[in-house]
């Protein structure tokens, strides 16, 4: 085969390279069609330039003419000048009134189209009826039909800069014919203009192609920018662990909707979910397996949103939703149904784990409800509240019922913000009774408020409110340090338990403050027993468990306060340093006629033996209910049978008659009477 010669291989090379040469000439005559936006941008432009276009046609039409109106045919000064002053008329009202938010990138660029034809056909008429009038006038009148087609040629081409082929195509169909036919004349003068014309027309063209460029340029960095301004707000209202929208999103679409609904007289739902047991996923499994088990629960609910349901992550374990279903029952039953079938799924939460969890679910409805963004939001929050502390697992709907109780909570709320808290707290106390001895061996601190607007306000009722708005760890300190100058007048074996919350548990300030008081009373440790609960626990299982090492390392004693009432009960007595277990009081409801009741109690006396922990059975009422529980082998119980809740100076009289008692026995129990340590109460006493 012969090699090919440098000529011949440097010919298709040649070629390549004049082909790509045309194919980028070309392209400076064509339209951005595949980039629509750039061809919007550019019909935005270009409609606030073609209207002086139109307007400097007109008036340079309408001069030449009349230059030329005794020299010349009516035909090129009345009727041509005629036509195209109202044709420019025409284009100047169309482009004035045009409402360029109609067009889109494809609708754009077909006007642009038009536009091109529109300056071929016009650069074509223009330049031929001005050259036509050429012959006739004097030499002042030819001069200034040269300068009538210069300066009409510049300020078109200025005009259609944002338009480059438009501009390049005008300038080659009047620039090229008038330069020829210019230089054709033999006139220095005028072929001097023409020369000028051309470097003009071709520095004018450079400047135009830097700024077509320039603004090609502006465009796409402007789109950067709001890509980039996009993707921030994006990420701003987007949750980035389960991929749903966050709180702020929540909160400005609830607004967008409460709009619509008002203005289109239709109805909506707020719904507040919260996860059941999540925290103990936490607690047991580590916050990475509560990371993705968040990240598995916003897929889920992720595949029910549509264009009716809209759901964000609030924080949390916390999700809202927006249904726009109005405030049908039926509908809203359906989609809690919804949501409990998919939470209802076991999710994978390490390589050898699986956890099932729950949800309870608040509901308030626009406008029965609720009439504005935050009233629904608090009311369907307050529905939630109540159904985790009444109807855990469920859906509550907000309602009247519910509507009276916030008003009385508030109430509550607002004299307790205003309280005389040193004066107006004070103490109960009722003993836990060592059924060996039939004597006390402890007494339970028991909160008590006694509110000069209000009255005695039970502490079920008052302590949730206390901590909703963040003065029971106050409450609590005032109460310790009561409960430590009523322990200093006791005789030295008695002890004294104290109720402890989730809030005082997680505040470092306040366990610090606890532990001080402590130290400074010159108590022994020994003697103080604080109580908590799982509820607490729940809350932040890794701060409680912090603050429960802290008062065990100084001495004190750790409770676990109703026992058996939470599902992962064993898990906290396996992880946390306890001495004693107080059996719920539900268990003893009963507890003489039923079989289920005496075997768990049985089960936890057992257990506590085992395990070297003290145990406590709330709850006794009758004397009934005591001959079973020491046939079972309980040691200490407490309860009404034994005495009421009574105040600090009772105190000494009941200890005096105390220790006049002979023991508790099981011999004959049924047959005899047992001893009565204090009056039984049947009265509904809030301990």
């Amino acid at each position: 085969m012969t090699p090919a010669t440098p000529r011949e291989s440097a010919a298709p090379a040649h070629s390549s390279l004049l082909r790509a040469r045309l194919t980028a000439f070309r392209a400076l005559f064509g339209l951005p069609a595949n980039d629509l936006e750039l061809a919007h941008a550019q019909l935005v432009a270009l409609a606030k330039q073609i209207p002086l276009l139109f307007i400097i046609l007109t008036v340079n039409a309408v001069a030449l003419a009349a230059t030329h109106a005794r020299s010349a045919p009516p035909f090129l000064t009345l009727i041509m000048p005629a036509v195209f002053c109202l044709v420019c008329c025409d284009r100047v009202r169309y482009w004035l009134r045009v409402d360029l938010s109609t067009f889109d990138g494809v609708s754009a660029l077909r006007r642009m189209k038009v536009v091109m034809v529109n300056v071929a056909v016009f650069g074509v008429i223009f330049t031929a009826w001005s050259l036509a009038l050429y012959p006739y006038g004097d030499a002042f009148a030819r001069c200034h039909v040269a300068f009538y087609m210069a300066i009409t040629v510049i300020s078109c081409i200025l005009c259609l800069m944002h338009l480059r082929g438009a501009a390049l195509l005008l300038t080659t169909i009047v620039v090229a014919p008038y330069t020829i036919f210019f230089l054709l004349t033999g006139n220095l003068v005028l072929i001097a203009m023409a020369a000028n014309l051309l470097l003009v027309a071709g520095t004018l063209i450079f400047v135009m192609l830097r700024n077509y460029q320039n603004f090609v340029g502006r465009l796409l960095s402007q789109r950067e920018t709001q890509r980039l301004a996009d993707d921030n707000l994006r990420l701003a209202n987007l949750d980035g662990l389960t991929g749903l929208p966050n709180r702020r999103r929540f909160f400005s679409q609830l607004d967008h909707v409460l709009k619509a609904c008002e203005q289109a007289g239709t109805g909506l739902a707020v719904a507040i979910v919260d996860l059941d047991r999540f925290k103990s996923v936490n607690d047991i499994y580590g916050h990475g397996a509560g990371d993705r088990l968040l990240e598995q629960i916003g897929q889920r609910l992720n595949d029910i949103v549509t264009s009716e349901v809209f759901i964000a992550r609030l924080g949390g374990d916390e999700f809202g939703v927006i249904l726009k279903t109005g405030p049908d029952e039926a509908a809203i039953a359906a989609f809690g149904a919804a949501i409990w079938a998919l939470l209802a799924e076991p999710s994978k939460i390490n390589k050898d784990s699986v956890a099932t969890i729950g949800c309870s679910v608040g509901v308030a409805t626009y406008p029965l409800t609720g009439r504005t963004a935050e009233e629904l939001f608090e009311r369907a929050d307050y529905a939630l509240y109540d159904g985790k502390q009444h109807h855990k697992g469920e859906m509550v709907l907000f309602s009247q019922e519910l509507e009276t109780r916030i008003r009385n909570s508030s109430q509550i709320e607002q004299a307790l913000r205003s309280a005389d808290l040193e004066n107006e707290l004070w103490l109960a106390f009722q003993p836990i009774v060592d059924t060996t001895t039939g004597r006390a061996v402890a007494f339970e601190a028991l909160a008590r408020w006694n509110s000069p607007e209000l009255g005695l306000i039970a502490p079920n009722v008052f302590i949730p409110i206390a901590e909703h708005v963040q003065i029971i760890n106050r409450i609590t300190e005032i109460l310790f340090a009561k409960t430590l100058n009523t322990l200093r007048l006791w005789p030295e074996p008695l002890r004294v338990t104290f109720n402890l919350s989730a809030h005082d548990l997680v505040s470092a300030a306040t366990m610090a403050t606890i532990r001080s008081m402590v130290v400074q009373s010159g108590i022994t440790p020994e003697r103080i027993v604080f109580e908590i609960t799982e509820g607490a626990l729940l809350q932040d299982f890794d701060e409680a468990a912090g603050a429960i090492a802290a008062l065990h390392a100084l001495g004190a004693k750790i409770a676990l306060d109703d026992f058996g009432t939470g599902f992962s009960s064993l898990g906290y007595v396996h992880r946390l340093k306890l001495d004693k277990l107080k059996i719920d009081r539900s268990f003893v409801l009963g507890v003489e006629n039923t079989v289920t009741a005496p075997k768990i109690i049985q089960s936890i006396i057992d257990l506590c033996r085992n395990l070297g922990l003290d145990c406590v059975i709330e709850g006794v009422e009758t004397e009934t209910q005591l001959a079973v529980l020491l046939g079972l082998g309980a040691r200490y119980a407490q309860g009404y049978l034994f005495s009421k809740p009574m105040r600090a100076h009772d105190i000494a009289a009941f200890l005096a008659k105390d220790f006049a008692r002979e023991p508790l026995s099981l011999v004959s129990a049924p047959q005899r009477r047992v001893v009565a340590v204090g009056t039984r109460v049947t009265a509904a006493v809030s301990p």
